[in-house]
């Protein structure tokens, strides 16, 4: 029994399986450590998982590189097949291929990252993780109004990158202008209006236009922008049914929904306690159907 476990581990093949077990034990062992104990001290979040991650990948590349040093003896007759079932193989994981290409320009590209709010393929939603083949997204909207999570998660192919346009909502520029309509009734005092609708826009949304104008001229220096307005603006327009005024802001891009209520509730009860401004809604104008006079003349 002894002699026959002697001559079974004596075998080349096995001895060389023992040696790439034992150097994967070690290796993954010291990447396990290293991101227990050096990684997690970091406290940056983003550089945090981008260390575990690029970590993952020098494992796998000596992983790769272990295998290739034992097995380098029996690699130069496997040459001509590897080369032939190459090109099967490369039509068969194109799909495979490309999205461990879209990886790296992911990673290397700048296109987003772990946190940000982007749309793929037409999803909208958070980066929650950047696999080395799939984006993981949390995904807002759908069935539920407003940027909020609807619970749904889902797996995009990192090769989306390459076929569709990739919307990022909070990279270089983590705001977003939005716009709040309110309709006037016509005879209102339209001055008064506007310096209510202003007002609230200067104390509920003037708050980050500091903030953004400044991310706004780093962004001029990286790219070929004009200059923007990072405060709020009001702007009139006139229709068939009533004077219509437009209050522009810029918001974080978390926070549309709760800012936009926030000024609606402002801007409502100014103008209901004001006397001299009216909100305006859609209305129908009956009107009396003429009387007609029928002349019946017997033949």
């Amino acid at each position: 029994m002894e002699e026959n476990i002697t001559q079974f581990m004596s075998k080349p093949v096995v001895s060389k399986i023992l040696i790439i077990s034992a150097g994967l034990i070690v290796i993954w062992l010291i990447i396990k450590l290293i991101q227990k104990n050096l990684f997690n001290k970091i406290n940056d979040q983003d550089n945090r998982y981008r260390a575990k991650k690029f970590s993952n990948v020098i494992g796998y590349v000596f992983t790769i590189l272990l295998v290739s040093i034992v097995f380098s003896d029996h690699l130069g007759g496997l040459t001509v097949a590897l080369g032939v079932a190459g090109a099967g193989i490369a039509f068969a994981l194109q799909e495979v291929i490309g999205s461990f290409a879209g990886w790296l320009a992911i990673m290397f590209g700048g296109f987003y990252k772990t946190g940000d709010r982007v749309q793929l393929g037409g999803i909208k939603g958070d980066v929650i993780d950047i696999g080395v083949l799939r984006t993981t997204i949390m995904e807002t909207g759908q069935w539920v109004d407003g940027d909020l999570y609807n619970g749904r998660i889902v797996l995009i192919a990192n090769s989306f990158v390459f076929k569709e346009p990739v919307f990022n909502y909070s990279g270089d520029f983590p705001f977003l202008w939005d716009e709040i309509k309110i309709p006037i009734h016509y005879g209102s005092n339209y001055d008064m209006a506007s310096q209510l609708i202003m007002r609230a826009g200067n104390e509920i949304a003037n708050k980050l236009s500091e903030e953004s104008h400044s991310k706004w001229m780093s962004l001029q220096n990286k790219y070929r922008l004009e200059d923007a307005q990072t405060e709020p603006m009001i702007s009139m327009t006139a229709n068939d049914n009533w004077a219509e005024f437009t209050l522009r802001y810029v918001v974080d891009y978390k926070k549309r929904r709760f800012i936009k209520t926030q000024l609606f509730t402002r801007i409502l009860k100014d103008i209901e306690a004001s006397g001299e401004v009216k909100l305006a809604s859609a209305t129908l104008q009956m009107t009396e159907v003429p009387e007609l006079k029928v002349n019946i003349k017997s033949g």
